[in-house]
């Protein structure tokens, strides 16, 4: 049981944005998925969430080879995802934020609602049921986004940058929730960060992605360890400099 990504690469024309990119999420697991500016991150989020086909590999769900459905289907099969921007509809409150999602999905007005607040009491922002979207703060949008992606009960969760503009503390109470999705819901969360702290905080494995390759994976340790992230981030000569 997994979300995967099997040997992917996606060409635009002459440009390769992923070459032979393998990864994977079980449930109730969280991964973490960092790299600097142009990697391939948000590719990779989009090829497993039907917004970009790939060009080679497959994408697997659960043992079934999905490349080729759309993104709505394979939300209704259980790939949620949020977004860089929270792209929240500005015109409706919270509560209709997620009830829409909800419907989208299949269920009844009512059925919708009622999965929506309790979504919002269990994430403890129920104070923004009947908050209108378009004024919310940052960070609360921000959470608002995770609890729509979550209706429906997705079985798996892909967080694209959620934790960009958030202070340390904001960036530690983020931390703490997505640890509540993958424990308490058995949601596996790929989590897609610039903030490399965050994700080695709370994932128990990372995959570094540099000019669309994977060229590092493991825990904490490795990753701190290894020589080919510091250079990614920092750059080859930085250590002489």
């Amino acid at each position: 049981m997994a979300l995967a990504l099997e040997q992917v690469g996606v060409a635009f024309g002459g440009f390769r944005a992923l070459s032979d990119v393998s990864l994977s999420v079980a449930p109730g697991k969280i991964v973490g998925l960092i790299g600097p500016n142009g990697a391939g991150k948000t590719t990779c989020v989009n090829v497993l969430t039907g917004f970009q086909r790939p060009s080679s590999g497959r994408v697997m769900l659960d043992g079934r080879d999905v490349s080729s459905l759309p993104a709505h289907r394979l939300r209704r099969a259980g790939v949620a995802r949020t977004f860089q921007a929270g792209r929240l509809f500005g015109g409706l409150d919270v509560l209709d934020n997620l009830a829409c999602a909800g419907v989208g999905l299949g269920l009844r007005r009512s059925e919708a609602e009622h999965q929506a607040s309790h979504l919002l009491r269990w994430m403890g922002i129920a104070d923004l049921e009947s908050r209108p979207a378009a004024g919310l703060p940052y960070t609360n949008e921000r959470r608002v986004a995770i609890a729509r992606a979550l209706m429906g009960k997705p079985a798996y969760l892909l967080l694209d940058e959620p934790a960009a503009g958030m202070s340390e503390t904001e960036a530690a109470d983020l931390a703490a929730l997505i640890r509540r999705i993958a424990e308490e819901r058995g949601t596996g969360c790929l989590l897609i960060e610039h903030n490399v702290g965050l994700v080695l905080s709370v994932c128990s494995d990372v995959v570094v992605l540099d000019g669309g390759r994977i060229i590092e994976r493991g825990d904490r340790q490795v990753i701190l360890g290894s020589t080919a992230v510091r250079e990614a981030y920092l750059g080859v000569n930085a250590e002489a400099a």
